[in-house]
């Protein structure tokens, strides 16, 4: 079938049988009423999303919001949808049958839209990638890469051989994809939860879960020393200044931890931002002191995650999963 100019989109729910037994597919908020009653703007779903879920975070009420204004507003009778169903694990792909209705008489998911079930492959006939697209994380979106694939298992000489990982070229584009976002959620969830001061005990709960003792100074002083380490009772001491500014560090910020060494100390910065070009130069030609930026505070998080605090690992939730990679020649 010709693939040009068709849309597709991904969603996803906890209801299956509702959407196979009454081909349908469907978003909840219910609080949200009746969807074609909202003026037809970004803006309006918007404001009326924050007045009903008046706690929601500002990212969460656009991503929400707009999730609401496509399924009522962007989606058209004559695109395609697919559904990866978690009862089966079957990826069902459909097409839209009718605009958007409210069932009032619904106690979940009451917007709604018909839905005509095309097919029901298993998820064995797909890439990796493909599988990765449609396992977004949010409830409704559209599926835009892969889109082709998804078409091209509606021929009717389709097969639906299964996608050997050998010659599966998604494989490893998926995992990095994985591997970046646990990634960026880290870094992330540091600038956003520890600002200021906060970071530093966070640091020095690191350094413990790597095998050092430490002392934190106490805030406010003008030693240019936030954190003590030592590997053991004996010298050498380390001596951490930790910045947790957006900008990058300059030369003279590391200077100033220079001037706080004593003789035989060891210098650590942390940062959760870069280093400028000079403060990288003075750091390379300064052996002494050690300069960790916010990719190589990422790197430690993750190995050394099992032995952070329990405070710390509740603030960066992360669980052990095995991810494919691409086999080795």
């Amino acid at each position: 079938m010709a693939t040009a100019n068709k849309t597709v989109w991904g969603i996803h729910t906890m209801d299956d049988p509702l959407f196979l037994n009454q081909n349908l597919i469907a978003i909840g908020w219910e609080g949200m009423g009746n969807l074609s009653s909202i003026i037809a703007s970004r803006d309006a779903y918007k404001e009326k999303y924050s007045a009903v879920y008046p706690d929601a975070k500002k990212g969460s009420i656009a991503t929400s919001a707009g999730m609401l204004y496509r399924f009522v507003h962007e989606v058209q009778e004559g695109d395609y949808v697919v559904f990866p169903s978690k009862i089966d694990r079957k990826i069902n792909i459909g097409i839209v049958e009718s605009s958007y209705f409210y069932e009032d008489t619904a106690a979940l998911y009451p917007n709604r839209r018909k839905v005509k079930w095309l097919k029901h492959l298993p998820r064995t006939a797909f890439s990796q990638g493909a599988l990765h697209e449609v396992g977004s994380a949010l409830s409704f979106f559209q599926v835009k890469n892969y889109a082709d694939e998804y078409l091209k298992a509606l021929d009717k000489n389709f097969k639906g051989d299964i996608v050997e990982p050998d010659t599966d070229e998604t494989v490893a584009q998926t995992a990095d994809e994985i591997i970046e976002a646990t990634r960026d959620f880290i870094l992330k969830e540091l600038s956003k939860n520890l600002k200021g001061y906060d970071l530093e005990p966070f640091v020095a709960n690191l350094l413990q879960a790597m095998g050092y003792r430490t002392i934190l100074s106490p805030h406010g002083g003008d030693s240019g020393i936030d954190i003590t380490a030592y590997k053991d009772e004996l010298p050498p001491r380390i001596v951490v200044q930790v910045k947790s500014q957006d900008g990058d560090i300059k030369e003279t910020t590391i200077q100033s931890l220079k001037g706080a060494m004593r003789e035989g100390d060891y210098g650590l910065f942390v940062t959760l931002s870069n280093y400028t070009k000079n403060a990288q130069r003075y750091l390379d030609n300064t052996p002494i002191i050690r300069g960790i930026n916010g990719t190589e505070l990422v790197d430690l998080v993750l190995k050394y995650y099992d032995q952070l605090s329990v405070k710390y690992r509740k603030m960066i939730p992360l669980k052990m999963v095995y991810i494919p990679v691409p086999l080795e020649e």
